[in-house]
């Protein structure tokens, strides 16, 4: 209605309706207009276009963007508004595109944009962070170009609409629903949503402040890092905690906060440092990882002892000079002490399904410090099409290299913290001094570490019937 309100208010402009595909527009957005627009409102109506023009002038089509590159057919058009149907179903990509669409010549017109939505799907975690943090997006080039002011969030529940506000069915239908569809389509919790991957993830039990811990120089250490230029490069600093040594300092009226006593048995990962950066050469990314390594021990600082450092495969293949992304690195690790990298376990579904049990088991746990992994982790969901992966997104670079700290250091099965440690069966496949042929090693190790594990699926089985 929108829409068309600006078409009529506006002689000769132009407004613009979308879903992500075709199904989506003709079930809704087609099926609305034909049903509630009397045909007497209008001009004419084309179906192969699905271009509105009304008597006035101006026009409404209703369009979709399946493909990412579809909002390309729009370059060079002029629309006063353009609304969005399930904002969340688009990328970030596609919606910057499109407001470079929203633009009108005519004297005395706003152009604007609008979007409807429920939390989930692949664009919660840029359509949260605009219109609900008011942060700018993962993904944006230009975060310093980003106006809050310029995004309005207009909340909206059931008990807004008039039609359903006193259905008791309708209501009873929502609060049966599971726990997060419950929150995200009752409540309007954008916090937890449809599709959310790590639905177990809870800031109260798997976060900690960093002076909560009784720190230990002993502790082993590791770095993983996610290999990244114009996209975000992330590293992250984790400790394994020896299941004997008191993890918490504070105190409740039991004697153990959660977090302890959900790191009680067994394994204990901590997660306490990261460095998300972009537009860093290898070498200058190196030094600041060094920079950064660095503890306190009897109130002298002093620089930490790694004992491994993982970093995403690619670094290993891909080059900006003589020597690949992962070479260059290595030498500045090695002449400050450092080990030289390995190659990062890359087994996503193991290493996302390692991640969620960690999670669930109170065994992993990330400092305050970490502010994106934290902010990255609830945003993920399920891949579509491979349900035990998570879908490539704008801004998962932290969540990556947080799952290549884990699934390398333990890339044999969930062993704790005293199995076997990765880089040793890897550095054993690495025979060759050319850089190519070790890359192609380095691949081949990590496909067979990838096969020897085989994590527990957290996903529930259908009965047999």
């Amino acid at each position: 209605m929108e829409a068309i309100a600006q078409a009529l208010d506006h002689p000769g402009s132009n407004t613009l309706l979308l879903r992500r595909t075709f199904p989506e527009l003709e079930q809704s957005l087609l099926l609305y207009f034909r049903r509630d627009v009397p045909r007497s409102a209008y001009k004419a109506y084309q179906d192969s276009k699905h271009l509105v023009t009304w008597w006035n002038g101006s026009t409404t089509r209703f369009g979709y963007c399946q493909n990412e590159n579809d909002v390309y057919q729009y370059q060079g058009a002029e629309f006063l508004f353009i609304g969005i149907d399930e904002l969340t179903l688009f990328t970030l990509r596609q919606w910057q595109f499109l407001t470079s669409r929203n633009r009108c010549p005519i004297p005395g017109t706003f152009p604007c944009m609008a979007g409807a939505t429920n939390p989930g799907n692949i664009g919660h975690a840029w359509v949260k962070s605009l219109w609900i943090d008011k942060t700018p997006a993962a993904g944006m080039e230009d975060a310093e170009q980003y106006d809050p002011g310029d995004y309005a969030f207009i909340p909206a529940r059931v008990t807004d609409n008039p039609i359903y506000a006193s259905d008791e069915n309708y209501l009873k239908t929502l609060r049966a629903l599971p726990s997060n569809l419950r929150r995200a389509f009752l409540d309007g919790d954008w916090d937890v949503f449809a599709g959310q991957y790590f639905d177990r993830f809870d800031p109260a039990l798997n976060v900690a402040r960093a002076e909560e811990f009784d720190w230990r120089p002993w502790w082993p250490r590791w770095i993983s890092l996610d290999w990244g230029f114009e996209h975000p490069a992330a590293a992250y600093w984790h400790t394994a905690v020896p299941p004997a040594t008191p993890a918490s300092k504070r105190q409740t009226e039991d004697g153990m906060t959660p977090i302890a006593m959900g790191r009680a048995s067994g394994k204990k990962v901590l997660t306490y440092r990261e460095f998300v950066t972009h537009h860093m050469s290898p070498r200058e990314l190196a030094r600041e990882i060094i920079a950064r390594s660095l503890c306190d021990n009897d109130g002298t600082t002093e620089r930490e002892k790694i004992d491994a450092i993982y970093i995403s495969p690619d670094a290993f293949a891909r080059r900006t000079d003589e020597a690949s992304i992962a070479e260059q690195m290595g030498d500045v690790f090695v002449e400050a002490g450092f080990p030289r990298p390995i190659p990062a376990d890359n087994d996503r579904v193991g290493g996302w399904m390692l991640m969620y049990q960690m999670l669930d088991a109170g065994e992993w746990v990330v400092t305050d410090n970490c502010i994106e992994l934290i902010r990255t982790l609830p945003t993920l969901v399920r891949d579509s099409a491979r349900v035990e992966d998570i879908e490539k997104m704008d801004g998962d670079d932290p969540a990556d290299a947080a799952r290549y700290g884990l699934k390398s250091r333990y890339g044999a099965g969930r062993g704790g913290v005293s199995g076997p440690p990765l880089e040793q069966r890897l550095a054993a496949r690495l025979t060759s001094a050319d850089p190519t042929i070790r890359a192609i090693q380095a691949q081949r190790a990590n496909l067979e570490e990838s096969r020897r594990s085989h994590p527990v699926s957290f996903l529930r089985r259908r009965p047999r019937r």
